[in-house]
Order: C-alpha cells, then sequence, then structure tokens
C-alpha cells in the first residue's frame, strides 16, 4: 500500500493521503493467503446478489464453485470483511460493557429534507493482494456522499476522520444513524456527535437493511467500479474511488431523484431553498 521508495511521496506525505498512522507501516503480521484474498473477493461479490447468505450457506455454494472449503473457514473471513446478512438475527453476543447501544429513531418518520438524517456505514475493498475497509457519511434524503475515508484496520479513527470532515463541511443533522459496529459505539465517535447536539441513531441488531441506502451505495460502488478493476496499492484505490464518489455526486443522475439530477445537485438546491 505505501511505497518505501516512491519517486515523488514521502512515506509521511503518503500515510497523510491514506489516513494511516505511521507505526502501522512497522507493525508485521502474516497476512491472508492467496486464496483466502481470493475467497473474500468471490464472497464479496457474491454477498452483494444474495445478502439473505449466512456462512453455511456461503460455503455450500462456495464447494458447487469447486472451493474445498469449510463453513468455519467461511464464517471467519466474513467476520473479517465485516459481512453481515440482513434476517434479523437472535441476540445471542452482549455490547461492549463501555459502549452504550442508542434506540432507533427513524422508523416512521418521514425525511424529506438535507441535513435531516445523515447515516455513514463501513463496506470491504478488496485488492490485488490484501485488502482495504471503506466509510462513507450519507445525507439520507438526497443520498449525497459527505465525506469517506479508506483505512487498513477496523478502529474507530478512520470512521471519526470522515464524520469530523462531514460536519465541518455541510454543517451538522439532527439525526445520526448508524449500525451497531464498534466502530460507531465508540466514545470517540458518539461524543463528537453529542458535541455537536447531534441525536444519535442506531439499527437493529442484525437489520443492515435499516440502512439500506448505503447498502445501494455500496452496489453501485462495487460493480461499476470495484469489481472491474484490481487495485495495486491504497494510493490507487482512493484516487479510484475518490474519482467514482465524484462522478456519482455530481454526473450520475439518481432514481430516487427524478433521473435528471444528481444528489449533490438536489443536496445544494435543497439547503438553498
Amino acid at each position: 500500500m505505501v511505497q518505501r521508495d516512491h519517486p515523488k511521496l514521502s512515506i509521511v506525505r503518503q500515510c497523510e493521503l491514506l489516513d494511516l498512522k505511521r507505526s502501522t507501516l512497522y507493525y508485521k503480521k502474516k497476512g491472508e493467503s492467496p486464496l483466502n484474498l481470493k475467497l473474500m473477493r468471490i464472497i464479496d461479490q457474491q454477498f452483494m446478489d444474495t445478502p439473505f447468505w449466512g456462512s453455511r450457506q456461503m460455503a455450500r455454494w462456495l464447494r458447487r464453485q469447486g472451493y474445498r472449503v469449510g463453513r468455519k473457514r467461511v464464517r471467519r473471513l466474513m467476520r473479517l470483511m465485516g459481512l453481515s446478512v440482513i434476517y434479523q438475527k437472535p441476540n445471542t453476543s452482549k455490547p461492549h460493557p463501555e459502549h452504550k447501544i442508542y434506540p432507533y429513531l427513524l422508523r416512521g418518520l418521514e425525511i424529506n429534507r438535507p441535513n435531516q438524517v445523515w447515516c455513514s456505514d463501513i463496506t470491504y475493498i478488496p485488492m490485488r493482494r490484501g485488502f482495504l475497509y471503506l466509510v462513507t457519511v450519507m445525507d439520507w434524503s438526497t443520498r449525497a456522499v459527505l465525506s469517506w475515508r479508506l483505512s487498513n484496520t477496523l478502529d474507530s479513527d478512520f470512521c471519526v476522520e470522515a464524520l469530523k470532515e462531514a460536519l465541518a463541511r455541510f454543517g451538522k443533522p439532527e439525526i445520526f444513524n448508524t449500525d451497531q459496529g464498534s466502530q460507531f459505539t465508540s466514545h470517540a465517535f458518539t461524543g463528537v456527535l453529542k458535541d455537536a447536539l447531534v441525536k444519535i441513531s442506531m439499527d437493529g441488531r442484525g437489520r443492515c437493511l435499516d440502512n439500506v441506502f448505503i447498502e445501494r451505495l455500496w452496489r453501485s460502488l462495487k460493480y461499476e467500479k470495484v469489481y472491474l478493476m484490481e487495485f495495486e496499492t491504497g494510493l490507487e484505490a482512493r484516487q479510484e474511488i475518490g474519482n467514482w464518489f465524484k462522478f456519482y455526486n455530481r454526473e450520475r443522475p439518481h432514481s430516487s431523484l427524478g433521473n435528471d439530477k444528481t444528489p449533490m445537485e438536489v443536496y445544494n438546491e435543497r439547503v438553498a431553498a
């Protein structure tokens, strides 16, 4: 991801562009095998078509494709990728005792104004030799992407940075909705929202369709950009994903907005009204 002998960018500058801590460069860990990376890419693409498949069904499907894999392996990879099945699951795990879970505030709410509700989510981005995680902040009513960050870890830092950028550039929403992932329930993330006097809303456990608009964003991004390319480096991924978000926000008409306007056009028009 970071090229130590890059002719134009220093290591410090590359880390700044990728929002990475320099300390991560010196941490050596055993990466996933080439086969596991291939399986993760296949699982991710199939999951976009069948988000109701858990590890058991995904393992069966992979075996039908000729891969000798067991459910435990598939389950570990799906967890590593942050994939969660859409159906309501039994609450078999307890949240972190230091992380408060907030109620879901959007049920029955008519959302028709920019900055009324923002939402955020994380997805897995496959690379040729590894993977990254992507977080975005989206305005619910206009589908405009307000900020985003890439990271090679699932800590809360990159989510907090994306949140702070969105608040600095676009003001603040009345409500901010996420799932119950530890990045969003962390004190660092919720503390920023509390300081900005934003109401916090969280989906029910296992209910990723509560954040359906970001799920649709992931599908468009992956089929229109990510699956068509094999990113070699984090710099390439950041540039290409950034280009796609610019295209999505400012050039790609959105079907839910009347088919002739882009998300950012509608956002700016409604904010100015």
